[in-house]
């Protein structure tokens, strides 16, 4: 006996709908699955046949042979469980729907037929909701992330005795859905919040300014300045993600299994912090089968490197594409896979390599030629892509002690969106969104520098040693600094500023 029936298989967060083909025939027992499937695809086999006796389901001891179609496309992961078993039902007449072709099934089984939660529920139902006409089966705990996908009818399911009676006309079950804007204020919140911070109001002046024109930093400063602090308030401030970006960001997380329990829609911008001894395809991505790095894991939020110069330098030059290019592109022999990865950076590093007692250098502890070297790890084409250097010096113990709090995330982000807005009115005919994305062209026809303020910063250049990239650099965040202050041309005031945070290059030691 024949069956056809739907899955479908990710690559990156892009899901193609899969035709899971079963043939029943005599002769001497015998299973296999062609169509590429991969290893935990071809271990299914065993996981089905206990689940299906565990549910007093009978297991075909007949001539099986699954079809996963297209041939060409690699299938990878338990998801596939639930469609094999499934199929093999239908083809030996256990379930019974001539409806079966409307439906796409996903999940995972466990020996004793419960359904486990899968990777990739909310990309998958998104695809389907762009063919149209498909309902999505998928495990109970999967249920709000797939229902997230509005428009698509999702059938959650507890056991593979569930489904089938479901599938057999035995039960009913309505169609699952959620409230997206409850969604919405329910995992909106931050568990930091800028009032916490003491003191650093330069450092906070920078932070602000990166927020409004997606300026990438550096926060330099001794051990305990707080810098680690500061980066992980940032998206606090950043202006709220539009549902499209939450759903993006939640597409990534949920195919690289990292998102959080009981969790339908990461409504609030991403913060992540790898250490430094991270490999170049932990921060990128990659892997036999594709999955997405750190640079995609900060998709739309913050991307901290702590320690900069402490990074292998060629981890740090994979950073280049994505900063470039917003995504990430991995190819292997079978396929190319992209993944999204447009991010804030924000980095940090110590002043020297010298060792430190609190947050005071030990004397002799690095010589000139050393903290010259220390510096110089940080290679010249990734510093170009960082228009913020900030100097973060050690918190004074009379600022420690004070009681008031300081300025609170809700009105620095007022500050930030009104910035933002001011950007996007000007950018609306280009195909930028932000200050720090603007070419040559653009600063010489969208930014609106007065002579004095071009002037201002020629001569700046000249008598501070700066280096030549600073120029455009310094102008990009000018033009931020303008916007913050609702101006609507840059004036040698906001230029002075500006330069005021290329720190490393008037050191000149990079």
């Amino acid at each position: 006996m024949f069956s056809k029936l739907w899955t479908v298989a990710l690559e990156g967060i892009e899901a193609t709908l899969v035709e899971v083909e079963t043939q029943l025939e005599g002769g001497v027992p015998h299973f296999i699955i062609v169509g590429l499937a991969g290893t935990s695809v071809k271990e299914a086999r065993d996981r089905v046949s206990a689940a299906m006796k565990n549910s007093g389901l009978l297991f075909p001891r007949r001539n099986v042979t699954i079809n996963l179609a297209p041939a060409d496309l690699r299938k990878e992961g338990s998801a596939f469980d639930l469609p094999l078993a499934v199929g093999l039902l239908a083809s030996s007449g256990q379930v019974i729907n001539d409806s079966l072709d409307d439906y796409v099934f996903l999940g995972e089984l466990a020996l004793d037929g419960r359904l486990r939660p899968i990777k990739g529920a909310l990309p998958s139902a998104l695809s389907l909701r762009a063919i149209g006409g498909k309902k999505l089966i998928v495990p109970f705990d999967n249920a709000d992330e797939a229902a997230v996908a509005d428009g698509v009818q999702i059938f959650p399911m507890a056991t593979l005795r569930d489904v089938v009676e479901f599938l057999n006309g035995e039960t009913a079950v309505a169609p699952y859905t959620v409230d997206i804007e409850d969604l919405f204020q329910q995992n909106r919140h931050y568990e930091v919040d800028f009032r916490e911070v003491k003191g650093q109001q330069r450092a906070k002046r920078a932070l602000e300014i990166a927020a409004a024109g997606n300026h990438n930093m550096l926060m330099i400063g001794p051990p305990g300045s707080g810098k680690t602090m500061l980066a992980r308030r940032i998206p606090t401030i950043l202006p709220d993600p539009t549902l499209e970006e939450a759903l993006e960001t939640t597409q990534i997380h949920s195919v690289a299994g990292t998102l959080p329990t009981r969790t339908a829609l990461l409504a609030t911008r991403p913060f992540r912090a790898p250490h430094h001894t991270i490999s170049d395809a932990g921060l990128i991505g990659g892997g036999t089968i594709p999955v997405p790095g750190e640079v995609s894991l900060a998709h739309r939020g913050v991307l901290f490197l702590d320690e900069l110069p402490e990074f292998r330098k060629s981890t740090l030059e994979v950073l280049r594409q994505p900063l470039e290019d917003g995504e990430v592109v991995i190819a292997r022999v079978a396929a190319t896979t992209r993944f999204p990865s447009r991010f804030l950076l924000v980095a940090a590093m110590n002043p020297t390599s010298g060792r430190y007692r609190g947050n005071e250098l030990e004397a002799g502890s690095v010589t000139a030629s050393q903290e010259r070297a220390y510096r110089t790890r940080i290679s010249g084409p990734l510093l170009d892509r960082i228009d913020l250097h900030v100097p973060v010096p050690a918190v004074k113990a009379e600022e420690l002690t004070l009681k008031e709090e300081g300025e609170p995330s809700s009105e620095i982000r007022a500050r930030v969106v009104a910035a933002r807005e001011r950007q996007l009115a000007r950018f609306k005919r280009t195909k930028i969104y932000s200050n720090a994305e603007m070419s040559t062209r653009h600063l010489r026809e969208l930014a609106h520098i007065t002579p004095e303020a071009e002037k201002a910063l020629g001569v700046a250049i000249q008598r501070l040693g700066l280096s030549a990239r600073a120029h455009s650099r310094a102008l990009k965040v000018a033009r931020t600094i303008a916007d913050l202050a609702g101006d609507e041309v840059v004036s040698d005031t906001h230029v002075l500023e500006a330069i005021s945070f290329r720190e490393l290059d008037r050191d000149g030691t990079i």
